[in-house]
């Protein structure tokens, strides 16, 4: 069986050119770790390894697909269970560092990623009613922004004086707002919206993962290194 891309293979060119670009961020960041303090060092190995799990992700679907031609959507919850919620709860360990805060917060935050994702795969894959995965799934993600926005996330980042945080908090803040809103966009065409291309959605996917996950990163690699280069890893 052919194990090669064709050089006209857009769908296969995502899956792989995003393995190739995690498994270099994956070193990237990991390598990087030991460059910046020491309070900064478990946000930059988190970010580490929602691209590693994305990585083996897109082998695995790059695999699948020259193998067999398929590579079904609902596969990539796996991936999105696991990386969401480590992306979301990071912007709770990128506050920690400037204030203490509530370890409710952390729960909350990591209870609506676990929402959005586990209900639009039930949704998806028929063991609820595709609207009410669609409907549970915003909710959760709805109520992510609610405290990246109005909660205690917010009035944190806007406390802390620092112009570095604010700026990064407010490009990750802008990335699950808008960036993230390509996932429940896609379902709803997929599943409720009379359906649209696999292989489409599965391109449109993969470059949203480009943004919503290595720049994502980027953006928090960035505060650490600028914060650690500080005096004392302080803003001055």
């Amino acid at each position: 069986m052919n194990k090669l891309l064709s050089p006209a293979d857009i769908v296969g060119g995502t899956f792989w050119l995003l393995t190739i670009a995690m498994v270099a961020a994956s070193f990237f960041f990991f390598a990087e770790r030991n460059r910046v303090s020491s309070k900064w060092q478990t946000s930059i190995s988190l970010v580490g390894v929602v691209m590693v799990i994305s990585a083996v992700q897109y082998y695995y679907l790059k695999d699948m697909w020259v193998s067999t031609g398929k590579a079904p959507i609902i596969l990539r919850y796996l991936d999105w269970a696991l990386s969401r919620p480590v992306q979301v709860t990071l912007f709770y360990i990128v506050l920690s560092t400037f204030e203490k805060l509530s370890p409710a917060l952390f729960w909350r935050l990591l209870v609506g990623s676990l929402v959005t994702v586990v209900a639009e795969f039930l949704g998806a894959a028929g063991y609820i009613s595709a609207t009410l995965g669609f409907l549970i799934g915003m909710v959760g993600w709805l109520y992510i922004l609610g405290e990246l926005y109005l909660g205690e996330a917010s009035a944190v980042n806007v406390q802390s004086g620092s112009e570095k945080l604010q700026l990064s908090f407010n490009s990750l803040r802008l990335i699950v707002t808008i960036g993230w809103a390509i996932y429940p966009l896609g379902y709803f065409m997929d599943h409720l919206g009379g359906g649209v291309d696999v292989n489409t959605l599965n391109i449109v996917y993969s470059l949203a993962d480009f943004l919503n996950k290595i720049i994502f990163g980027f953006v928090i690699y960035n505060l650490a290194i600028a914060l650690s280069q500080s005096q004392n890893g302080e803003e001055v």
